[in-house]
């Protein structure tokens, strides 16, 4: 995940409940080589534009954060993303969120798809071109007691090349469902918790990804811990 330390927001409130905010922000911070790799021509302007619509309809039943971006990764060569956050509030004690996410990557910033193909030296030291990764990821809560929530997360994703170049082909080449489920207890009203997960994921690859030594893989674990927040400010 890229986090951008340089930018700009404008923001139109059209009501108290629906707002669009356009960006503008530094999409390197690492510089061209350290994230794409050599023998790249360096964009002039290495910039991402990102247009977002928040909003809180029914009630407060329905919350969206829904954004569209376009990211100039290097010269003739961008990225073009698209995330819809919704967030669905069914009581005090339930809701759930599911967002649906897509990256096409003229210029594989990600790096998935490059590691998966064998690496930087595959393609003349830079990353692959025309990666593409899609992905949903959903999660409920239940506050089946004051100070304790269940809750079950699903996430499928697809990685895939859009385009054939470089003698790679087109097509998906590796398809991950992760799966996680706990408890929680909350002894105060904020800073604090405890939590009892269970978490996993699987990896399928397709046969054209295993001509590139690509097997497909399980994790499981189990994790027991807190979390407290320091309240600083």
């Amino acid at each position: 995940m890229s986090n951008f330390m340089t930018g700009l927001t404008v923001t139109y409130d059209f009501n108290p409940n629906q707002q669009l905010q356009f960006q503008v922000l530094n999409s390197l911070n690492e510089g061209t080589e350290a994230t794409y790799g050599k023998n790249l021509e360096h964009s002039r302007m290495p910039l991402v534009y990102t247009l977002n619509w928040n909003a809180n309809m029914f009630g407060g039943f329905w919350q969206t954060r829904w954004s569209v971006s376009l990211m100039d990764e290097a010269k003739d060569k961008y990225m073009y993303y698209v995330a819809l956050g919704n967030q669905f509030n069914f009581s005090k004690r339930c809701n759930m969120y599911i967002d649906l996410m897509s990256s096409t990557e003229e210029l594989d910033r990600k790096g998935i798809m490059t590691n998966m193909l064998g690496g930087r030296d595959r393609f003349d030291k830079h990353n692959a071109f025309n990666a593409m990764y899609n992905s949903v990821v959903a999660k409920v809560n239940y506050r089946f007691k004051p100070k304790w929530n269940f809750f079950v997360k699903g996430m499928l994703e697809s990685a895939a090349m859009f385009k054939s170049e470089d003698g790679v082909e087109k097509g998906n080449y590796r398809t991950s469902l992760g799966y996680v489920t706990g408890v929680e207890f909350y002894p105060m009203d904020t800073n604090l918790h405890f939590y009892l997960t269970f978490v996993g994921q699987s990896n399928f690859f397709t046969e054209r990804a295993k001509m590139y030594g690509n097997d497909d893989y399980s994790t499981q674990r189990v994790s027991v811990g807190f979390i407290y927040q320091l309240p600083v400010f």
